[in-house]
């Protein structure tokens, strides 16, 4: 019967877009989730907070689903767990530092206590259902990251994780190579493999040479250092602290993320601080300014980091003057360019000494380069392969260097989210689709907000709202007050009287037409203010605002 079995697994999210990662493995009457990330929205998404994976297929199938398994700690695969938790209550396993981070998150939303978390170790190998999942160390850019070897009854699939080959990692622990060769020597059926960095040639730097540089950085700054990165990298924020001690400087922390990952961290012994090192930004601002180096979020230039507030003068503990170093030490994710420019500039205006990824070697990719990839696709030798995480542009580019590899076109799935694929023994096809998608979070609602509304909310956005109130009679159907035309992000009413005016105009023909046909139905009468309308207003302004008409009967 096993064998008659098939495997089926389905990307649900982390294909053809930037994070959101989460694959479905499904064998028989088990299924195991790897990852539960989510994204941020891109500027088409006004209002929204976060994107996450739509999970309709797991929600179908919840009698069949036995755990979820991460890979690492980075939000684009542990954020949305507190979202699916509190529909799926399911085991979730993963590495320590990985599951003292999702801990904190499932804190947050007052779920910790009902959920359960399994902690897992480089090598061990945890039977769930029919799968055997191991943990096998990587390197990335966050601590305690791992490949998977998921063993199932019709072959083993690898699973990358977001990984890089560091030789000379900062936590001592280099990639589990020995264990990635072992693997390809008995046999791999399907590996999937980030792709992120794919149109990269060569390698990615080490972690360490980062360190080099913060010690030039820190010998010549002559007055307070403040250093902006990603929160999650624990390796970058160690460095920090060991040059900062180094050189005689106290350290202060700010913005909340950067705070609960530092704090979870310690806890846990992957950071590493020197006592007395540490002072709160209270503290640091009394000290000496050559004597200080703040760590803060906002490496992306988000408007409500820490790092923005600063260079807009709106925080409320740090003031940025002339002669501070600021090194911002971190890519730009795509998309974040300009706000990244823009506080840039603005910390510029203010007098500091600005260092980016353009000036130095600050930053280094938690992903691996074409030569990396080259060597685990050497060392795992699967007979089917997936491309993961990545644009589509990425994943066709993966595609084609594992062909140069000798990998046969036909044994290589470039897929989207949703898609079915089914494995037997010798046999890998595309076996249909299911529903996958985003699920837009805004403020406490979840998938609340759909295409409509978003659609909305941009058209509010560019051409503005105008509201028709008129008040009529209810026995005769003739107009006794009114219109009254309020405008909002369409024109200052102030400055354009006569556009109102004649607006209204319109208003009134419209209602005497109604009346003298004896249109009654409200719906009719809305639908007709607002063709009539918005006809006019479109040929004065070459605008569509949005006109909702508002009927009063007394």
């Amino acid at each position: 019967m096993a064998n008659k079995a098939k495997l089926k697994i389905i990307p649900l999210g982390g294909l053809n877009e930037i994070g959101k990662n989460m694959t479905v493995f499904e064998f028989g009457n088990d299924i195991i989730v790897v990852d539960c990330g989510l994204a941020f929205p891109d500027d088409e998404m006004l209002g929204i907070d976060l994107v996450i994976p739509d999970i309709t297929y797991l929600l179908k199938n919840r009698e069949k689903v036995r755990a979820i398994v991460l890979t690492h700690g980075h939000e684009d695969h542990i954020g949305a767990l507190p979202y699916v938790l509190k529909q799926l209550n399911v085991p979730v396993y993963g590495t320590r530092l990985t599951l003292g981070l999702v801990e904190y998150k499932l804190k947050e939303h007052g779920i910790l206590k009902d959920s359960k978390l399994i902690t897992e170790r480089p090598r061990e190998i945890v039977e769930i259902g029919q799968f055997k999942v191991e943990f096998i160390r990587t390197s990335h850019s966050i601590a305690d990251s791992a490949a998977l070897a998921i063993h199932t009854p019709v072959g083993t699939v690898f699973h990358s994780g977001d990984f890089k080959i560091d030789f000379t990692p900062i936590g001592g622990e280099i990639a589990d190579l020995h264990r990635f060769a072992q693997l390809g020597e008995k046999g791999v059926l399907v590996m999937l493999c980030d792709s992120t960095n794919i149109e990269r040639p060569g390698y990615t730097m080490s972690e360490r040479t980062v360190g080099e540089t913060f010690d030039n950085l820190f010998r010549k700054a002559e007055q307070r250092i403040i250093v902006a990165t990603f929160a999650s990298n624990i390796h970058r924020v160690q460095q920090i602290i060991d040059s900062a001690y180094k050189y005689g400087r106290r350290v202060a922390i700010s913005g909340r993320s950067m705070l609960n990952v530092v704090n979870v961290a310690v806890e846990l012994g992957y950071l590493l601080i020197p006592d007395g090192l540490l002072v709160d930004i209270d503290e640091a601002n009394k000290l000496p300014h050559d004597r200080v180096v703040i760590i803060t979020t906002g490496s992306q230039g988000e408007p409500m980091s820490a790092l923005t507030r600063m260079a807009s003068s709106e925080h409320k503990k740090v003031e940025i003057v002339p002669g501070d170093t600021v090194i911002i030490s971190a890519s730009a994710i795509p998309g974040n360019e300009k706000l990244i420019s823009r506080v840039i500039n603005q910390l510029f205006k203010k007098g500091a000494n600005v260092i980016y990824e353009a000036l130095a070697d600050i930053h280094v990719s938690g992903h691996a380069c074409q030569e990396e990839i080259k060597l685990l696709h050497t060392l795992i030798k699967p007979k089917f392969f997936i491309p993961v995480h990545g644009e589509y542009r990425h994943l066709v580019q993966h595609a084609k260097l594992a062909e140069t590899l000798g990998m046969p076109p036909q044994n290589i799935f470039v897929v989207d989210n949703g898609t079915v694929l089914e494995f037997t023994k010798n046999s890998g096809r595309v076996a249909g689709t299911v529903t996958a998608g985003k699920v837009l979070v805004d403020g406490l609602g979840v998938g609340d907000v759909g295409n409509i509304v978003l659609r909305d909310r941009k058209h509010l956005a560019q051409d503005g709202l105008l509201v028709v109130v008129v008040t009529i009679s209810k026995e005769t159907g003739s107009l006794i007050a009114g219109p009254d035309i309020i405008s909002r992000g369409f024109v200052y009413v102030r400055e354009s009287e006569d556009l109102m005016e004649e607006s209204k105009n319109i208003v009134r023909e419209v209602l005497a037409k109604c009346e003298k046909e004896e249109i009654n139905e409200w719906s009719a009468i809305k639908s007709m203010i607002k063709d009539n309308l918005s006809s006019f207003l479109y040929e004065k302004t070459k605008r569509n605002p949005m006109i909702l008409p508002i009927i009063m009967e007394i």
